[in-house]
């Protein structure tokens, strides 16, 4: 009888360890720190630092801009032409309409030369 009942209790304890490693596991993959959050932050990272980088680039060119807005009077030139259309004394500037859905001549009804 004893040896049964300690039989018993070994099948028990081997039972309770394996659900208790099958919980483990569970939460070790499929938790809030498992494998699957751990690699959707990790591509969330990688995918911010590429963001960091790209603004990084941009800032360091805003910057060489400013620098050049500053010193550079080619560059506070070019910039006054296009912002403010500042032109010099006898130029002349020739500004189009904005063309919002520009059509081939040839795909125009009408408008080819009549024949002579």
């Amino acid at each position: 009888m004893l040896e049964h009942a300690l039989g018993a209790r070994h099948k028990l304890a081997t039972a309770a360890i394996l659900a208790l490693m099958c919980v483990l596991g569970y939460h070790a993959v499929f938790g809030a720190n498992g494998l699957l959050a751990y690699e959707a932050k990790r591509r969330e990272s990688q995918d911010l630092q590429r963001q960091l980088q790209s603004l990084e680039q941009q800032n360091a060119q805003l910057q060489d801009r400013i620098k050049g807005l500053k010193s550079d009077p080619k560059a506070i030139e070019k910039e006054a032409r296009e912002q403010l259309r500042y032109v010099r004394p006898g130029e002349v500037v020739y500004t189009l309409p904005p063309n919002s859905n520009p059509k081939p001549a040839s795909s125009v009804k009408g408008s080819q030369l009549p024949a002579r």
